[in-house]
């Protein structure tokens, strides 16, 4: 795809993101890494990553793929939010391009086969903002038999969801909170926008699992949680996985409270009542197993990120006891 259009003579539009920046020549739009360079937009960290690791793939958090997998996970600088709870703060929060660093697509490829990871997760910062790098990568990376994972807040342009869905295999997706104001006047995004993408995602070939942050005094209500269980179960559909996250002070947060495990519950109940199948718990000690909604059977057994595959069938998707299928992406 063409990432930018011509707005006027000494300005591009950046198409990366809804936020779909106006850039005069030699500037950068909101993310701060993105630029105009002589009526063409460059991104400036490509091929410089800021983090490279191997991940447990259930660490994205993606439960319904490819289990008991590796991901070899990669972030850059840089973001299009200004969440201040992020705990990535000190490479989403900076544009600062570490250029001595140099992974050209083809090297990562190659790191991902040489480890045995299965998948590359495109994670750590907001991947949107760095798609030229990010789908350079996947196509060789498809290429190669390996799997494409997305985790992303939800604001990708209409021009990048249209392209994503013929390399990205799977995407968690931030659900960050249900009211407008907040994604507005602190997120400086727009939940609309973020809520118009869920939808796509949920009706896309993309597997797509929903991941909450839920912040003390931010988003946590029985009446907010009981919105976006709402949301998700009427415009996502019941078998898509809802993860809970527990939040800890970080960044600009540092006096909020961390989250307890009787609100985690409240939530996962809330949201179980509501007719969501798959519920889970995340940064806290507690199971999170998946369990077959028909018949009780456990079906993948998960402590942290110590992952036994015991009632499912991975050939099918289906339970072992009665059969049930299990929607999610297997092998």
């Amino acid at each position: 795809m063409q990432y930018y259009r011509y707005k006027s003579e000494d300005a591009i539009t950046c198409l990366l993101c809804q936020h779909y920046c106006t850039l005069k020549e030699g500037k950068t739009g909101i993310c701060g890494i993105n630029e105009n360079d002589h009526g063409k937009l460059v991104n400036l960290t490509y091929g410089h990553p800021s983090a490279i690791n191997l991940d447990p793939i259930e660490k994205k958090p993606l439960y319904h793929f490819i289990p008991k997998t590796t991901s070899l996970s990669i972030g850059t600088v840089g973001c299009n939010f200004r969440c201040p709870f992020c705990q990535n703060w000190s490479i989403s929060q900076t544009s600062n391009v570490n250029k001595d660093v140099n992974y050209p697509p083809e090297t990562i490829v190659k790191l991902a086969l040489e480890h045995g990871a299965k998948s590359i997760s495109y994670t750590y910062n907001e991947p949107t903002i760095w798609y030229p790098y990010a789908k350079d990568i996947g196509v060789l990376a498809k290429e190669a038999g390996l799997k494409n994972v997305f985790v992303s807040s939800g604001y990708e342009s209409k021009e990048v969801f249209e392209d994503m869905q013929s390399w990205v295999d799977a995407a968690n997706i931030d659900l960050k909170s249900f009211s407008h104001d907040y994604y507005k006047k602190t997120l400086k995004t727009s939940l609309e926008g973020v809520l118009e993408n869920l939808k796509k995602f949920a009706a896309s070939p993309i597997w797509i699992e929903v991941t909450t942050l839920i912040i003390p005094g931010v988003n946590d209500s029985a009446e907010e949680l009981k919105a976006m269980a709402e949301f998700i179960y009427n415009e996502m559909g019941s078998d898509v996985p809802w993860h809970l996250s527990a939040f800890h002070p970080d960044y600009k947060m540092m006096d909020t409270p961390p989250t307890s495990l009787a609100k985690l519950l409240e939530a996962k109940e809330i949201a179980e009542q509501t007719g969501l199948k798959y519920v889970y718990l995340g940064n806290v000690r507690f199971d999170s197993s998946t369990y077959c909604p028909h018949c009780g059977e456990l079906l993948i057994q998960r402590e942290v990120y110590d992952t036994h595959i015991l009632g499912l069938d991975l050939r099918n998707g289906r339970c072992k006891s009665c059969g049930y299928k299990i929607k999610g992406v297997w092998k």
